[in-house]
């Protein structure tokens, strides 16, 4: 009986010492994965960071804090900004990021992510609040690149790298939406009147010329004359009014003046 007693003690004892084992073999051996880092600080030091792969710590003394080194998509809440001009307006970006240094964006910052989100969107009110409303409207592109910038140069002693920001939808108060409007119409009705007056302009020149040359050479003014006959008969009208041209009168006169001058003579 104590034996068996003795051999069951022995038994359990073998099976606590092989849970402990597994146990700390767990907590010693972490697996990182491609992506990952691991920053480790060991009685407080912080150590080189561990990764890809297998990483082996001692556990109690060692802590392990996972860094994800991929892109990340920061998504910047809706701002109310005033402009230079002062309009109410509301923005709001998107910011890409990676962290480039996995023990900077631990040791210098207490959560990056939040960091880097709080600061984008002072950053965005700051740029878009130093510009005029049509600035905003038509310079997106280097509002962007102010903005990737200025908070690429802030956030550089986090370890952080900010790649690109976009500034995705501006919302404007509905009565400068109708004020635009009316000024798009505006210069377009404007557009419209430059190139009608234009066209005249053109036209007139043409017709200037054109008639310099009728009167160079007058046969041409018959010429035309004709065209326009032909082109009034072609429409079949009931009725043409053809206009009489003065010439043909005065040299019919001009006949008639000289046959009564020949019988006078006679």
């Amino acid at each position: 009986m104590l034996n068996a007693l003795e051999g069951v003690l022995s038994l359990g004892g073998y099976l606590g010492a092989i849970i402990i084992i597994v146990l700390i073999l767990t907590s010693a051996i972490k697996i990182i994965p491609e992506y990952q880092r691991g920053v480790v600080f060991r009685l407080g030091r912080v150590m080189e960071p561990k990764g890809p792969g297998i990483v082996v710590i001692i556990p109690i003394i060692d802590r392990l804090i996972r860094v994800d080194l991929r892109v990340l998509t920061l998504d910047v809440p809706v701002q109310e900004v005033l402009t230079k001009d002062n309009v109410p307006i509301k923005v709001n970006a998107v910011v890409y990021f990676r962290v480039i240094d996995p023990v900077k964006s631990v040791v210098a910052v207490e959560n990056h992510i939040m960091a880097t989100s709080l600061l984008s969107q002072t950053t965005l009110r700051s740029v878009v609040g130093r510009c005029e409303l049509d600035e905003v409207l038509s310079e997106r592109e280097r509002i962007n690149i102010e903005l990737q910038k200025i908070i690429d140069e802030r956030t550089d002693p986090w370890g952080i790298k900010v790649s690109a920001v976009e500034v995705k939808e501006l919302e404007l108060p509905e009565n400068m939406k109708r004020a635009l409007a009316r000024q798009a119409e505006a210069e377009r009705e404007r557009r419209a009147k430059i190139i009608n007056a234009e066209g005249e302009y053109q036209a007139a020149e043409r017709l200037s010329a054109a008639a310099k040359l009728m009167e160079i050479s007058p046969v041409t003014l018959q010429l035309r004359y004709l065209q326009t006959l032909k082109e009034m008969s072609s429409e079949k009208n009931a009725t043409i009014i053809v206009p009489f041209p003065v010439e043909l009168l005065r040299a019919f006169s001009a006949t008639i003046g000289k046959d009564k001058s020949d019988d006078g003579d006679q």
